[in-house]
């Protein structure tokens, strides 16, 4: 299955989507990194083509490689393949000498200062869709609450290491609401970037990454002004029912809902956390988020990806922003 997790640890209570093996709650980032079973490198190695020996020698061609039949691409076509060094497993063909992985020990050191000042504490890590997305998740000291302190939102910091030709490293915080355990949208519209973002054809470092974080506990503060909006606004029966059509969009000519949007229609009095925010547009946005992470998808392994890097993430921002807008016009 595309993205699925290959391996993976977490560490005190079982996560929401109940993956991995369980480790000690005190666990230093590179202990982690042992444990979620990424322990290992990625290599580049240059591209070589087959070439049918008697043919070749029929033509005339020279056989300027060691092995028969095989000859290296060069100029502008030249290519390299990355792969892993523990099992040679293949993970992608990168199309340019400068690009260089950053390894999952370099990712993981990254956390060693929040780590030891007390700022975070690693939560989970692993490797997806067969060691092309190496991922760490580590929970901050940061967060809010809302109705009056029995919604608590918690901040989680996640960085992506994507060994992927064109895809880059990403490093962003991730709001998480405790009492459904639901993974938030985290990209509005009136924030530019919701974390940070490296090419590998640059070097990676973290300490100008550590400043520009700055930037995203920025858009927490703002994110929680507008939490606190969406759980004062009410939402009308009728508004809400659009709100839901427009999130689960089908093709059809019929008004009432279908599908997933009468699936969390249905959902929106008895979701968790329902009782702290009922009749609200906080409680309309959760019903999505606890509608994607939770109940779509054919496995656990499938609803964390796509809830963190695929479909389903962008639903959520989209479902966030709209939820501002009919807040708004309320």
């Amino acid at each position: 299955m595309a993205h699925a997790v290959e391996t993976m640890a977490y560490a005190g209570e079982t996560p929401w989507h109940g993956l991995g093996i369980q480790v000690s709650d005190r666990i230093t980032p590179e202990e982690m990194l042992r444990k979620a079973g990424l322990n290992w490198q990625v290599k580049k190695s240059p591209l070589f083509y087959g070439v049918d020996p008697s043919n070749s020698r029929q033509q005339g061609y020279a056989q300027n490689d060691q092995i028969e039949g095989l000859r290296s691409l060069e100029g502008r076509f030249k290519k390299f393949a990355l792969y892993r060094d523990t099992d040679g497993k293949f993970l992608d063909i990168v199309h340019s000498e400068n690009w260089q992985p950053v390894q999952n020990h370099r990712a993981f050191e990254f956390f060693n200062e929040f780590i030891r000042r007390g700022e975070m504490q690693m939560e989970t890590a692993g490797s997806l869709d067969g060691g092309r997305r190496v991922f760490a998740l580590a929970k901050t000291n940061e967060g809010f609450s809302l109705a009056n302190g029995k919604d608590d939102i918690e901040s989680y910091l996640l960085f992506s290491n994507p060994h992927v030709y064109g895809e880059a490293i990403n490093v962003r915080f991730t709001p998480v609401r405790v009492v459904c355990q639901n993974t938030l949208s985290y990209a509005l519209n009136l924030v530019a970037e919701q974390g940070v973002r490296v090419n590998h054809n640059q070097i990676f470092d973290d300490l100008e990454v550590k400043k520009t974080l700055g930037i995203a506990r920025e858009q927490l503060k703002q994110y929680q002004h507008t939490a606190s909006f969406l759980s004062q606004t009410r939402y009308t029966d009728a508004s809400v029912q659009d709100y839901l059509q427009q999130v689960f969009p089908v093709r059809s000519q019929r008004r009432e809902l279908t599908g997933n949007a009468l699936r969390a229609y249905e959902l929106l009095d008895t979701q968790p956390g329902a009782e702290y925010a009922r009749g609200t547009y906080w409680n309309a946005f959760n019903v999505v988020t606890y509608l994607t992470d939770h109940k779509l998808g054919t496995t656990r392994s499938s609803r964390l990806t796509s809830a963190w890097y695929g479909a389903n993430r962008l639903r959520k921002e989209r479902a966030l922003t709209l939820a501002i807008e009919y807040a708004k016009a309320a």
